[in-house]
């Protein structure tokens, strides 16, 4: 047993995989209460935040279904919960003890129903929705809910492909968008799903997919339905909840405790439940975008087929294709949805027991070699990582038998490889020529290790019109090269933004030249009609045909079918209050004369976006400018270096940016700052934390961004890049080299001491250098011009090793680059 200050110990009542709970007693107050603490001796600070997050939100809801948290006690290297005691046991060892009879289910039902009914409305997400963490008194049967350890207070978040080992929630109970795999949000009917999960289990005895393999059950999540319990009614209500879309469950606790509740009163009047319509009175009062894809079937078709022949999968004529690789091209204006039709493949993606990566080149880092490439294999890494012991030995064998001894280079590119490999030594220095051979062998040979019959690869390659040449390059070889197999390359382009000189154009010429096939999808608009769909989808009430006609014509009108401009325009309307959920007759209602009139409709998508940020706190506009500059994608640690704030600050002001959509979290990392503050004990805040944000797109990226004025642009960089070098170390700045220089170099412009600019010449020398190692010529020219260009007038007589280097290296990219 363990031993608390205050608190006597009477048992331990579960161990899990983080944390133990023990029954016990308060000292000072008398009273039963129950203690979850860390399992770790030293937990880590995710461990430590969970808690702290539990208690934090336990403490600010005023409800009475939920265990109330009384104390955060010191323990140990990390804290212990103190938790109510009402008596309760959890409802998995309550149902493993007796079969619940449909009153006494229906009752349980009613009860959990409203509490996360009035839980959504706050708003907050559960996201682990499962038995044991619903608490029931044996004797009085009052119902509570616990464990708000992962609970999200965003109204949805956006899941990423992950080992399900890392996944959010308990494997057997999480619904198909929180694997990550579903292209689609998470939001509060994300618990519906969890909770059909849970009444199938009360109900059957036994969980719906009782499968024990991760995967396994990640597929059953996404694409098999259980068994139908013996009550069809109730079935029925079960099975509304877990349906695999989020449109097509319940889209609010009333409507569902409503269908309770009818099941109950027949039962207890006739004994028997009689078959009746369900979700009379389920309307959600909360905006939910359809999520739908509206007229894309075709496109998703074409896809799949693709990768299909990729992955030598059997098709209707039952004949089995022979794999080779294959190419598609997305082509579409911005917005048009063509990432949403690319990450619908992920489900017989799953099916295949492939793997997807993804990255995405950006405007403001063209000259960072390979960006893209290297942020689809450092996803790729960190899923091989979470494996076992023996997966992981099992890839570093079968990665070094492939490229050993030249696992360096590969190395260089994407240091996450090391993780696996472990120190490897350098490779030898040879000429240019031999040196860019050697590296295309060896990335070939690198990928070509997870290209297999039976883990088929696809790369999914966001933003080409923004691509460097080396990246381009590398796509070209990688797609003319007759001997791989089970790999399938996306890539998706503006090609409003692409014109016949562009450098995607010539290197596409130079693949159709060497016979390779692309498949082409163009993603046009969504037509009139559909745009009507998606709002009476959105909508789901009894609306005249004419008058949702007529305001579907006005959107359509407004945004040219374009469905993220569409989905920014309802929800600026939703927050205008110009659109709005009328409980007395139980529709949505709005006013086109009213919403014509604000002048909104006039905006384009970016101006749009820029008037709604201009609404959050001047100081959360401040760090969304900022983040701009850096990138689409950007971290709190960098974010901290150049507000020159602490990172407490940064977080708990950009949590409103979170809160309304422009800027998502990449882990559950983002929870930290915002549950601890600068009084916290400087062991625990002085810990590292990686919190990565990224903006929702491109376009509020660029929003953001135009709230800076033209005249102040220049000097913004060239002080965040200034900042970065000062607050940095020299290993760091070596590392992120190329984010360091583009910064500075936008800024080269305002540098009038000779020291200043000698600097910013050996730091592209660096750049250039680095570029060069991994035959990123084009990048690497573009470096040492710049170094080059700093350079003083008498540099060959008070710079002369600088400038050698310079001029040496340049000769050699220049030579190699028109090779």
């Amino acid at each position: 047993m363990i031993v608390l200050l205050g608190y006597k110990i009477h048992e331990k009542v579960y161990e899990g995989v983080k944390t133990i709970v023990y029954r016990g007693e308060s000292e000072r107050e008398q009273q039963p209460v129950i203690i979850k603490i860390p399992k770790a001796q030293f937990p880590s600070l995710e461990d430590i935040a969970r808690l702290r997050q539990e208690y934090t939100i336990t403490q600010s809801i005023n409800c009475e279904g939920i265990i109330k948290s009384y104390a955060l006690e010191s323990y140990r290297h990390g804290f212990a919960l103190i938790l109510e005691d009402f008596g309760g046991q959890s409802l998995s060892q309550f149902i493993k003890e007796q079969q619940l009879p449909i009153s006494d289910f229906l009752t349980i039902a009613i009860s959990v129903t409203e509490t996360l009914g009035q839980l959504h409305q706050i708003p907050i997400i559960h996201k682990d929705i499962k038995p044991s963490n619903i608490i029931i008194n044996p004797i009085t049967k009052q119902i509570k809910l616990t464990d708000f350890s992962i609970a999200s207070r965003l109204i949805n978040e956006q899941p990423s492909i992950t080992n399900p080992h890392f996944l959010q929630g308990t494997l057997a109970y999480i619904s198909p968008e929180q694997t990550g795999r579903m292209n689609r949000v998470i939001d509060y009917r994300s618990d519906f799903y969890s909770l059909g999960v849970t009444f199938y289990e009360m109900l059957a005895g036994k969980l719906p997919f009782p499968s024990l393999d991760p995967m396994e059950l990640v597929h059953c999540h996404l694409a098999k339905y259980p068994s139908p319990l013996t009550q069809s009614n109730i079935s029925n209500i079960v099975m509304k909840l877990m349906a695999k879309n989020a449109e097509d469950r319940y889209q609010s606790a009333i409507g569902l405790k409503f269908d309770l509740e009818t099941c109950l009163l027949q039962l207890q009047k006739s004994g028997r439940i009689e078959p009746f319509a369900l979700g009379e009175r389920d309307r959600s009062n909360q905006l939910l975008i359809s999520q739908k894809l509206y007229g894309r079937e075709r496109d998703i078709e074409n896809l799949v087929a693709v990768f299909n022949r990729v992955a030598g999968k059997y098709v209707e004529n039952k004949k089995e294709l022979s794999s080779n690789i294959e190419m598609v091209l997305v082509s579409g204006y911005s917005g048009i949805g063509k990432t949403s039709i690319v990450k619908e493949i992920q489900k017989p993606i799953l099916e295949a027991k492939g793997y997807f990566i993804d990255g995405k080149f950006e405007q403001y880092k063209r000259d960072i070699p390979y960006l893209a490439w290297i942020q689809a294999f450092q996803k790729l890494i960190r899923n091989l990582l979470a494996e076992t012991s023996d997966n992981v030995a099992f890839w570093k064998d079968k990665i070094l038998n492939a490229i050993a001894p030249n696992s360096q280079i590969i190395i260089d590119v994407i240091p996450e490889v090391e993780s696996i490999l472990g120190k490897q030594p350098e490779v030898p220095k040879i000429g240019s020529w031999e040196t860019e051979n050697r590296f295309n062998q060896v990335f070939q040979k690198f990928i070509g290790v997870f290209c297999q019959a039976d883990h088929p690869l696809v790369i999914f390659l966001d933003d080409l019109q923004w691509a460097d040449a080396a990246s381009l390059k590398l796509m070209k070889l990688l797609v003319t090269n007759e001997n791989s197999k089970y790999l399938l390359l996306i890539g998706v382009y503006r090609d409003n933004e692409v014109d016949s000189a562009h450098l995607l154009t010539l290197t596409l010429e130079k693949i159709k030249a060497a016979r390779i096939a692309i498949n082409n999808i163009k993603v046009q608009p969504l037509s009139c009609f559909h745009v009507i769909q998606l709002i009476e989808e959105t909508l789901k009430c009894n609306i005249a045909v004419d008058k949702l006609e007529y305001f579907g014509q006005l959107i359509f009108n407004k945004t040219q079918g374009n469905p993220f401009f569409i989905a920014q325009f309802l929800k600026t309307l939703y927050k205008e209050k110009l659109i709005r959920y009328q409980v007395n007759t139980d529709c949505w209602e709005w006013d086109i004369e009213k919403i014509q009139a604000i002048g909104i409709t006039d905006l384009g998508i970016v101006e749009l976006i820029a008037r709604n940020i201009r609404k959050l706190p001047k100081k959360t506009q401040e760090i969304l400018k900022l983040a701009a500059c850096i990138g689409n994608s950007f971290s709190l640690d960098v974010l901290t270096t150049i507000h020159q704030k602490s990172k407490f600050f940064i977080a708990k002001n950009l949590w409103i940016a979170l809160q309304q959509g422009f800027v998502l979290p990449q882990s559950e990392s983002y929870k930290i700052p915002l549950d601890f503050t600068e009084l916290d004990s400087p062991e625990l805040i002085s810990q590292s934390i990686q919190v990565n944000y990224k903006f929702l797109h491109d376009r509020i990226q660029q929003a953001a961004y135009s709230l800076i004025p033209e005249s102040e642009r220049k000097n913004t960089h060239l002080h965040i890049g200034q900042l970065l070098l000062k607050n940095t170390t020299l290993q760091a700045q070596q590392e992120n080299i190329f984010a360091l220089v583009n910064q500075l170099n936008i800024g080269i412009d305002l540098l009038d001491n000779l020291l200043q600019k000698e600097q910013l010449s050996r730091l592209n020398l660096i750049a250039g250098q680095k570029s060069k190692s991994t035959t990123a010529y084009e990048a690497s020219v573009n470096y040492l011009r710049i170094a080059h260009r700093l350079l003083s007038q008498n540099s060959w007589q008070t710079q002369y090793e600088l400038t050698f280097n310079i001029y040496y290296n340049l000769a050699e990219s220049e030579g190699n680059g028109s090779a």
